[in-house]
């Protein structure tokens, strides 16, 4: 019980599991704690690290909540592409130019769409290689999604069980100062 933490865990990214500290006087008594301050300024850096931990995790959720509605968009014009492509019929829509402004174009049906795949690089698939590549990008990004969001539950929680072990400590310094000053 003398770390702060155990290893880390494979489940959640490794991030290391934090320990509770049950028993103050016990483990204020284990050779590398040689002093409250020292033991409360290495729980406030671990503290610190979960909490940027946390801020990366925050931000990859909120990119990832981003990018299942556009998935889901590009899911939905493809289906329109579809209905058109099988009733043999023009589409008729407008394209966003520039902010507030649109051009209008009619398309004759087709089975091929690009899709932005990043970094510049646009590539030309069926409609049906393309539903089952963005419906492939949607199932990867929920998943992902529900992983981070496990992830930051279990970070709070490590968070949480420091923060608790920082009162206590704090406390129990606090008694064993009283105590000396009685004496």
């Amino acid at each position: 019980m003398a770390s702060l933490t155990t290893g880390g865990d494979s489940e959640h990214l490794g991030i290391p599991k934090a320990v509770f500290v049950d028993d103050v006087d016990s483990f204020m008594q284990q050779p590398e704690n040689d002093s409250p301050d020292t033991v409360i300024r290495r729980l406030d850096d671990l503290g610190s690290k979960y909490r940027f931990m946390e801020m990366n995790l925050l931000q990859k959720k909120k990119r990832l909540r981003g990018k299942l509605p556009d998935i889901q968009i590009c899911l939905d014009m493809i289906a329109q592409l579809r209905k058109y492509r099988d009733n043999d019929t023009d589409m008729k829509t407008n394209f966003l130019l520039s902010h507030n402004l649109y051009g209008k174009a009619i398309m004759p049906p087709t089975d091929k769409v690009c899709l932005w795949l990043g970094a510049n690089v646009m590539l030309e698939y069926t409609l049906d290689e393309a539903d089952e590549l963005l419906r492939g990008n949607q199932s990867a990004a929920q998943k992902t999604l529900q992983k981070v969001v496990e992830d930051l539950d279990f970070l709070r929680d490590q968070i949480t069980t420091t923060e608790v072990n920082m009162a206590r400590l704090h406390n129990w310094t606090v008694k064993q100062k009283q105590q000396h000053n009685r004496k």
